[in-house]
C-alpha cells in the first residue's frame, strides 16, 4: 500500500510556500489587473496546490483550488474580466486554503469547515461567463487560436497521447506528475479525459493532452517517459491551423512570450522581470497592495533542514566554545607553547563553526513582512481608510527563532498604526494631509542588531491624553506626571492595560496590548523605543540581536558569584567616588559627564549576601543602555569579556526577575546572565 504520511511534512511546507506565493500575487493582480502575466502565475500556484492536495487525498483543498483555478482560466482565455468581487473570492478562498493546511498541520486531517458557499459562488462566476459567451464560436475557436499564435511565434504544438502501465496504482497522481513536467516547459491547452475526470481517475490507461512548447518532439518525449509507470508516449505535430488570420498585434504578443519563456532557461515560464538590484527592496500599494521591486534573477541553491536538527547542531557548537573556554583557563606553563598553538587554532576553528551555523540559522525578514500587505487591505477597506504600505529591507537576515516570535508584536503594532494613527480621508483632508495615509514597515542590520522600524504619517499620540489616563489608572500621581517629559509620558503606554482609547474597538486600542509587545521583545533581548509628534506621526523602533543563541560578554563579580553582562548592552565601563552618589526619592544617582545618571546595586537587585565594603572610596560600575536611556550598575570586581552560550532555564525557573538565562563557564560552574532592559 502506497504510505502518504511520509510526504506530509513536505506537502505542508510546499503548500504553505505556495500559498504565500498566491497571497503575493493576489494583491499584485489587484494593483495591475490587466497583467496576464500575474493571472498565469496564480492559475500555475493553483493548479499545483490541487494537483498536491488531490494527490495527498485532501479532497475539501483539492474541490475549492480545481474551482478557482476554473476561473482564474477563463480569465486567461479573456472570458471573465477581472473585478472586485473575484478578487475578493478569490482572497476568501486563500484565507480558507490557510486554514485547512492548519488544520492539517496541527491535527492531521481537513477541518469540518463547509466550503459550499464559496464553491457555489466560483461557479456562479463561471456561470455568468457562460451567459455572457453564448455567442462565442466555442472552446475549439479559442483554443485554435491560441495554437495560432504560438505557432506564429515559433513555438511547437503536440498532440501527446500517455499510457500508463497496466499495475499503476495511483493513475491521477502520475497523471499529475505527466502534466507537472510538461509544464516546465511548455502550457497544456486541452485534455482528453477532462482535467477533472483525469483526477477523479475517471480515465482508463491512456490519456490525451494538447501541448504548446519550444521543446522538439524527442525531448518531450523522453521527459515524459522519465516519469515511473509511463508505458508508453506518442507525440503527433498539430498542423491544421490557420495562421494567416493573425494580426501584427497577436504576432507581437506571442513573440513577448516567447522572450519571456527563453529567459526561463528551461525551467517553469514565470514571468517575474528580471531588475537591477538595489540596496534596500521596496515594497509599496495603495491600500495595502504590494508591488515588487528588486527582485533579483538569481536562483539559489537550497535544502530544507528541519530546525530541531539545527538546534541540535548550535547545541554541539555550544559545547565546542566551551572546551575552548576550559582549555583557555588552564594553567599553561611557558614551555608548553604548542598547546597555546594548538588552543588558538582551536578558537579559530569555532568560531568560523560558530559563524557558519549562525549563518544558516539565518533567514530574511521577508518571511515575517510578506504577510503584512494582505493585512492592510483587509484593514483599509474594513475601517474605511485610504492606506499607502512601504516595507524596505526585506532581504535583512535574523535569526530564524526572531522570525518564529516576532510576527505577533509587529501585527499588533501595525492594527495600532492603522485603527488609531491613521486618520480618515476627512480628517487628513481637513488638515492639509494627503488623503492616502501612509505606513513604512522597515527593517536593516545595525552592529550585532537588526532594526525594525515601523511608522505612520498620522495623528501622533497625544501626550497630555496618556498623561490623564495614566493618572486616572494609576499608573503615575499627578506630580509624577508633571516631571515626565514628552517622551517618558508617551512610553506610558507600554504600562499594562494601558489605553487612550475611549472605545475599544475589535481592531485595537491604541495601548491596548502593547505591555505584552514590550515584554515579548525584551523576551527576546531586544528594546523598543517610541517616537512621535502631534499631528506628524508615530515611529515604533525595534532593536533585536541577531542570534539568540552565543554572544560576547562582560563576566563580573558580585560578592562570591560570577555574572555575565550581555556586551551588546553595555555603553561604557567606570570607577565612581562613593561620596559622589547621591540620594534622590529613595534612589541613588551620580553626576556623570553633566548628566545624571541612576545607580543601581547589582548585589541589592538580586538580593545577594556579601561582605561589607564600604571600605572601598570607589566603586566599578558598569553603564548600561536601553535606547537613549543609560544606567549605572554597581559591581564589586570585573573579570574580563568572554564568549558565553546562552542556556535556557527551564519552565520551573522561567519568569525569574532579572535573570535572561546562565551559562557554562570553562570550569564547569553557572554564571546566570543578567537582563539589563529589566533593571531600568
Amino acid at each position: 500500500m502506497f504510505d502518504l504520511e511520509q510526504y506530509i511534512d513536505m506537502f505542508l511546507d510546499e503548500s504553505k510556500e505556495h500559498l504565500d506565493n498566491l497571497n503575493q500575487r493576489l494583491l499584485d493582480l489587484e494593483n495591475d489587473a490587466s497583467n496576464m502575466e500575474i493571472v498565469n502565475e496564480i492559475f500555475r500556484i493553483a493548479h499545483t496546490l490541487k494537483g498536491m492536495s488531490s494527490t495527498m487525498g485532501f479532497t475539501k483543498m483539492a474541490n475549492l483550488t480545481h474551482k478557482m483555478e476554473n476561473v482564474l482560466d477563463d480569465i486567461r482565455g479573456n472570458k471573465l474580466s477581472i473585478n472586485t468581487n473575484i478578487i475578493d473570492i478569490l482572497f476568501e478562498g486563500l484565507d480558507i486554503l490557510e486554514g485547512f493546511v492548519k488544520s492539517i498541520e496541527n491535527e492531521g486531517s481537513e477541518s469540518d469547515k463547509s466550503i459550499e458557499s464559496i464553491l457555489n459562488r466560483l461557479e456562479n462566476i463561471e456561470n455568468e461567463e457562460d451567459e455572457e459567451d453564448e455567442e462565442a464560436d466555442g472552446e475549439w475557436n479559442y483554443i485554435n487560436d491560441v495554437i495560432g499564435k504560438a505557432k506564429a511565434g515559433g513555438l511547437n504544438v503536440y498532440d501527446v497521447k500517455v499510457t500508463l502501465d497496466e499495475s499503476c496504482m495511483l493513475k491521477s497522481a502520475r497523471a499529475f506528475l505527466v502534466f507537472k513536467s510538461v509544464e516546465e516547459d511548455g502550457e497544456i491547452i486541452y485534455s482528453n479525459p477532462s482535467v477533472e475526470d483525469i483526477e477523479d481517475e475517471k480515465f482508463s490507461n491512456s490519456f490525451d493532452i494538447t501541448v504548446i512548447t519550444k521543446l522538439n518532439e524527442n525531448i518531450l518525449a523522453d521527459k515524459i517517459k522519465n516519469i515511473s509507470e509511463v508505458s508508453l508516449v506518442e507525440i503527433e505535430e498539430v498542423t491544421d491551423v490557420k495562421i494567416s488570420d493573425l494580426d501584427e498585434d497577436n504576432e507581437q504578443i506571442v513573440n513577448d512570450d516567447i522572450n519571456d519563456k527563453n529567459e526561463t532557461n528551461g525551467k517553469n515560464i514565470n514571468n517575474d522581470k528580471q531588475i537591477q538590484n538595489k540596496s534596500k527592496t521596496e515594497k509599496s500599494g495603495k491600500s495595502g497592495k504590494s508591488a515588487k521591486a528588486g527582485k533579483s534573477g538569481k536562483t539559489g541553491k537550497t535544502v530544507r533542514v528541519d530546525i530541531d536538527r539545527l538546534d541540535n547542531l548550535m547545541n554541539l557548537v555550544s559545547e565546542l566554545i566551551i572546551v575552548k573556554t576550559r582549555l583557555e583557563d588552564t594553567d599553561i606553563s611557558s614551555k608548553t607553547q604548542n598547546m597555546n598553538e594548538a588552543i588558538e587554532y582551536l578558537e579559530t576553528i569555532t568560531t568560523s563553526l560558530h559563524d557558519a551555523v549562525t549563518k544558516v540559522r539565518m533567514v530574511p525578514i521577508e518571511r515575517v513582512f510578506n504577510r503584512f500587505p494582505r493585512m492592510i487591505r483587509d484593514l483599509s477597506k474594513e475601517l474605511n481608510k485610504e492606506i499607502n504600505l512601504i516595507m524596505e529591507g526585506e532581504e535583512t537576515e535574523v535569526d530564524r527563532t526572531v522570525i518564529d516570535e516576532i510576527g505577533d508584536p509587529l501585527i499588533h503594532l501595525l492594527r495600532n498604526c492603522i485603527d488609531h494613527g491613521i486618520e480618515t480621508p476627512e480628517i487628513r483632508k481637513s488638515l492639509n494631509k494627503s488623503e492616502f495615509g501612509t505606513v513604512k514597515l522597515s527593517s536593516y542590520p545595525d552592529g550585532n542588531n537588526v532594526v525594525i522600524e515601523i511608522c505612520d504619517d498620522g495623528a501622533g499620540i497625544n501626550v497630555e491624553k496618556v498623561k490623564n489616563k495614566a493618572i486616572e489608572k494609576g499608573v503615575v500621581t499627578k506630580e509624577q506626571s508633571l516631571l515626565m517629559d514628552d517622551k517618558d509620558a508617551a512610553n506610558l503606554i507600554f504600562s499594562p492595560g494601558f489605553s487612550t482609547a475611549d472605545k475599544i474597538s475589535d481592531i485595537s486600542g491604541r495601548g491596548v496590548g502593547l505591555d505584552v509587545v514590550k515584554t515579548k521583545i525584551e523576551a527576546l533581548g531586544g528594546i523598543v523605543e517610541l517616537e512621535t509628534q502631534i499631528n506628524m506621526g508615530t515611529r515604533f523602533i525595534i532593536r533585536l540581536p541577531l542570534t539568540l543563541a552565543i554572544i560576547q560578554a562582560l563576566l563580573v563579580m558580585v560578592g562570591e558569584e560570577k555574572y555575565a553582562i550581555p556586551l551588546n548592552n553595555i555603553k561604557e565601563i567606570t570607577n565612581i567616588d562613593r561620596n559622589d552618589i547621591r540620594k534622590v526619592e529613595g534612589k541613588d544617582i551620580v553626576l556623570y559627564r553633566e548628566k545624571t545618571l541612576p545607580l543601581v546595586d547589582l548585589a541589592n537587585v538580586i538580593e545577594l549576601e556579601k561582605e561589607d565594603i564600604e571600605h572601598s572610596e570607589e566603586s566599578t560600575v558598569v553603564v548600561v543602555k536601553k535606547g537613549d536611556k543609560d544606567l549605572g550598575v554597581i559591581v564589586d570586581q570585573l573579570i574580563g569579556q568572554q564568549e558565553i552560550v546562552i542556556k535556557s532555564l527551564g519552565k520551573y525557573l522561567s519568569g525569574i526577575n532579572f535573570i535572561a538565562g546562565a551559562t557554562i563557564l570553562g570550569n564547569g560552574s553557572v554564571a546566570l546572565i543578567i537582563d539589563t532592559n529589566s533593571l531600568f
